[in-house]
């Protein structure tokens, strides 16, 4: 079962910003949660210049086949040209949480 989970990451300047997008993830039952960490500090190579930035990040769990549809969704709404959106696969965990995460997600 631990292979059906990721956690997808998402970054994004504005750390209410990413509350309210992971808000819409959940309501859509793309994701079951989504965890926050801000801030982060990003260093990044982008259109030929060294940046060095504050953002906000979220780790959201859900199920892999939900992945497609997460990343358009985020990129429908996020600011950002090409925003950060990764996939992390799960090894292993609680069966009852991921358990969780299945029922609190939609079938695609």
């Amino acid at each position: 079962m631990d292979e059906e989970f990721c956690e997808v990451v998402v970054t994004a300047a504005d750390a209410d910003w990413l509350a309210g997008c992971t808000r819409t993830l959940v309501e859509e039952r793309l994701a079951a949660c989504g965890q926050h960490i801000a801030p982060i500090r990003s260093v990044y190579r982008w259109q030929g210049a060294v940046h060095d930035e504050p953002e906000a990040r979220v780790a959201l769990h859900t199920r892999r086949d939900l992945l497609p549809r997460i990343v358009a969704r985020t990129r429908e709404l996020h600011p950002y040209e090409v925003p950060c959106v990764i996939a992390l696969p799960l090894v292993g965990g609680d069966p009852d949480y991921l358990r969780w995460i299945d029922e609190e997600t939609r079938r695609p």
